[in-house]
C-alpha cells in the first residue's frame, strides 16, 4: 500500500533499526514489492539510530521518519535504550515505533522494561512469513494514518 493508497500526500518514510544483514535485506525486499516504503532509510546499530533520529553528521540531511522498525538486540545502545530516550523527548515521542521481537517471550521481556512502543510485531522467521509480516506493517500504518489529529 502506498502512501497516497492510505490517504496521505506524502510518501512514508520508514527507519528499519536492524543489524542482520540478511534480515535487512528481507526487510527491504519484501516492504518494497508491497509498495509500502516509498522511502526506507536503515542503520544497523543504536548509535546510528539516534543519529538519524535527531539528524546528526551523515544523517544531517534526512528527515525525521514517520514510522521506526526497532529490532531491541542492537550493537551499542540497545531498542530498548533508543525507545526510552524517544519517548523522553516531545520532538521524537511522537514518531510511531514498531519493535521486532523474535518470539512472545522477546516481547514480554521488552514490555517488562517499562518502556512503551506503539506496537510489537513477531520478526518473520522465513521468506515466506514475511508476506504476514508486511500485512502487519500495513494495518498499523493504516491505522495511525486514519486516526483523527487533535
Amino acid at each position: 500500500m502506498s502512501a497516497k493508497e492510505a490517504g496521505t500526500e506524502e510518501p512514508i518514510t520508514i527507519l528499519l533499526v536492524e543489524p542482520n544483514p540478511g534480515d535487512t535485506r528481507l526487510f527491504t525486499e519484501s516492504l518494497h514489492e508491497a509498495k509500502l516504503a516509498n522511502r526506507l532509510y536503515t542503520v544497523t546499530n543504536g548509535e546510528d539510530a539516534l543519529d538519524f533520529l535527531h539528524g546528526r553528521g551523515e544523517y544531517e540531511s534526512n528527515a525525521c521518519p514517520d514510522l521506526v522498525l526497532l529490532e531491541p538486540q542492537l550493537p551499542g545502545k540497545s531498542g530498548m535504550e533508543i525507545l526510552s530516550e524517544l519517548n523522553d523527548e516531545p520532538a521524537l515521542a511522537e514518531i510511531p515505533v514498531v519493535v521486532l521481537t523474535g518470539s512472545d517471550a522477546e516481547e514480554d521481556i521488552v514490555k517488562s522494561q517499562d518502556v512503551d512502543a506503539d506496537h510489537y510485531i513477531q520478526k518473520p522467521v522465513t521468506p515466506d512469513d514475511f508476506f504476514q509480516f508486511v500485512r502487519s506493517i500495513e494495518d498499523f500504518w493504516f491505522a495511525i494514518v486514519q486516526e483523527p489529529t487533535s
